[in-house]
């Protein structure tokens, strides 16, 4: 009777540890660089691997669903939030605040998240979007992060679609205090901040190698690094795109992360999901 017991114990166990562990699931909501995880046709196949599929890479049992959305602001994200299809999910990580910055739209202060004040700011926005996700699961682990740095933009598919980099204010305003506001959201929710913004890894001069511009005075093209190419004009009606694949570093275009840049983004979105145990 005890033999039978053992082996029907030991044959439990035997199929427990062989059972599958949970299955975790993770929403991601972003802008272009968390959309472009799933459409690298559109990096040009610049990008071969986007940092979502990265971070679950590492997680064997971690499931994301991308809710990034080309060129949208965080008061799209908010305007929408009831029609994007959000679901319960394990874990939720919020990478937006680039496209506001662009846009000109003001970026609020702590009080506009306090008080819901709406989309008017990025800051009321962001009090949208986060009462969103804890009604969806209210025991749903939270990651905001701030919008990296940037350099001159400029599309792949389009150089007449450009802009200049974070090294100057839009509307008055730096991308940093954008940063900053996703910051100060963080601090009051007890929210997990993953602050791309100030990673020296990620600062303005290593966004690309060079630029390939036009020498003003003998109309030769010359690969300028940064902060040199800041003051060089670029036409692009009649210059050639800036950025070959040699100025590629942790950008592809000046403001999408390339390959090396999704490493980077990936490994700090890991590390933090193992300090606030979704993933193992």
């Amino acid at each position: 009777m005890l033999r039978r017991t053992f082996l029907l114990l030991t044959g439990a166990l035997f199929l427990f540890s062989f059972t599958e562990k949970k299955e975790t699931v993770w929403v991601a909501v972003g802008d272009s660089i968390t959309y472009l995880n799933d459409h690298p046709d559109e990096t040009g196949n610049r990008v071969t691997k986007g940092y979502l599929s990265r971070v679950t890479d590492e997680f064997p049992n971690l499931r994301y669903i991308n809710q990034g959305h080309n060129g949208w602001k965080s008061s799209d994200i908010a305007n929408k939030i009831e029609d994007l299809g959000l679901v319960k999910a394990d874990v939720y990580t919020v990478f937006l605040g680039t496209n506001d910055w662009w846009g000109g739209r003001p970026v609020g202060n702590i009080d506009d998240y306090k008080n819901n004040t709406g989309t008017n700011s990025v800051s009321g926005s962001f009090r949208i979007i986060i009462d969103k996700l804890r009604q969806l699961n209210k025991e749903a682990k939270i990651v905001l992060i701030t919008p990296m740095q940037r350099n001159d933009f400029v599309y792949l598919f389009d150089a007449a679609n450009n802009a200049h980099g974070s090294y100057k204010t839009k509307n008055g305003l730096s991308l940093e205090a954008f940063a900053n506001a996703v910051t100060a959201i963080g601090k009051l929710e007890n929210i997990p901040v993953i602050d791309l913004f100030h990673d020296p890894l990620l600062d303005l001069k290593h966004m690309v190698n060079f630029k390939r511009l036009r020498n003003p005075h003998t109309g030769k093209y010359i690969n300028y690094r940064y902060p040199k190419f800041t003051k060089i004009p670029f036409d692009p009606k009649n210059d050639e795109y800036p950025y070959p694949p040699t100025a590629v570093n942790i950008t592809y275009d000046g403001l999408h992360p390339s390959d090396r840049g999704n490493e980077i983004i990936a490994k700090k979105v890991a590390n933090v999901f193992r300090l606030v145990g979704v993933a193992r």
